[in-house]
């Protein structure tokens, strides 16, 4: 039981719930999206979110797509985890969303639900960063396209009434060399300790990371030291670990000494099923 009441819209396009928000928020309703729900619900029992006015967007038929078009896989941001473990068109992120949660939950969180989230965490956006995808929005200025990378920094940076509609990925990614690596400290679905995601193209490794910083994140200095062509495996992780953003979490997950503990093994799992750095 949430501890507020609300108004629940469930509009059928994307334009009736651009209005329907606007309409609400000229109202002082402090109107929200919803799709999967799963993290306004629990959010909402401990009084972390509020709204006078949901919008439930998942029925959107932009937000359900899975096809390629013009060299692109786009996938609507309303399909459940679920939906894209079974469909399996974009390897990296199914191994990567499928370890979110466990197999109920992940039938109701939506992949732009989990991007778009509140808990820091954001898994599934982590091959995203690493394909470059393009991020297709809606809003009261219409339908914008942005890569990822300009418009991803700690969160999806949303203009006010605006909701992710789609995601965009060049397909020469979908089957490019990957690996995707959980690691919790407690019990097999609970929250995350660090996930890693990587992959390689045109010769290069890609690294993004979940669970570390209060931000799932990719850096590219961090990618810089790992395909330097000298040094050792250890010396590139070390000289990695130099350009971690700050701060490293320390919390009941994990203490920030532990993390980096963490993360230096997954850096060398990654070199064994990727070999970054190596001349080819």
């Amino acid at each position: 039981m949430l501890p507020f009441s609300f108004e629940y819209e469930r509009p059928k396009s994307f334009q009736e719930a651009v209005t329907r928000f606007q309409q609400a928020d000229q109202s002082g309703k402090e109107p929200m999206y919803i799709s999967g729900a799963t993290e306004f619900l629990t959010l909402g029992r401990i009084n972390q979110v509020y709204t006078e006015a949901a919008i439930d967007v998942k029925g959107i038929p932009e937000g359900k797509v899975i096809q390629f078009d013009q060299g692109y896989l786009v996938l609507g941001a309303n399909l459940t985890l679920t939906e894209l473990e079974e469909a399996n068109v974009f390897p990296l992120l199914t191994s990567t969303s499928k370890q979110i949660a466990d197999h109920t939950a992940r039938g109701k969180i939506t992949l732009g639900g989990n991007i778009c989230g509140q808990i820091f965490y954001r898994e599934a956006v982590l091959p995203l960063l690493l394909a470059d995808s393009q991020m297709v929005m809606v809003g009261p200025e219409g339908v914008k396209v942005k890569p990822i990378n300009e418009i991803f920094y700690e969160r999806l940076l949303l203009q006010k009434g605006e909701f992710l509609i789609q995601v965009a990925t060049d397909t020469r990614y979908l089957h490019a060399p990957f690996i995707s690596i959980k690691r919790r400290q407690q019990w097999d679905t609970g929250y995350p300790l660090i996930t890693i995601a990587a992959l390689k193209i045109d010769r290069k490794v890609r690294v993004a990371i979940s669970g570390l910083c209060p931000f799932p994140f990719r850096s590219n200095e961090m990618e810089d030291a790992l395909n330097n062509l000298e040094g050792s495996p250890q010396e590139k992780i070390q000289n990695a670990l130099a350009s971690i953003p700050s701060p490293i979490l320390d919390d009941v997950e994990g203490s920030s000494e532990y993390r980096l503990f963490v993360l230096q093994n997954l850096l060398l799992d990654v070199y064994e099923a990727l070999k970054f750095g190596e001349r080819e």
